[in-house]
């Protein structure tokens, strides 16, 4: 499912216009998105959780070559499935 056919579920599961469910898609990304810049966890009960992760720096290597690189720390966005979301997946 790409944005465009989320966008479309929501408007009919809402029973409201896809420009109304367009903008409240963005809402809510942005809202994650800020929280997740911010440090804080977004919790979603039975759906799950999002959160900020911290990668210490770390050495690799280059697929093409083998040599060592150094892969910079950097903070990356983390999910962990909820329980009602884990369960109906099963």
């Amino acid at each position: 499912m790409n944005k465009t056919e989320l966008i479309a579920a929501m408007a009919e599961t809402a029973d409201i216009s896809k420009a109304a469910a367009d903008k409240a898609l963005l809402g809510c990304l942005e809202a994650i998105t800020d929280s997740l810049q911010k440090g804080e966890k977004v919790t979603l009960i039975g759906f799950g959780t999002f959160s900020a992760v911290k990668r210490n720096a770390r050495t690799g290597r280059n697929p093409q070559t083998g040599k060592a690189i150094k892969i910079p720390a950097k903070t990356v966005a983390k999910f962990k499935a909820g329980s009602k979301l884990a369960d109906a997946l099963k």
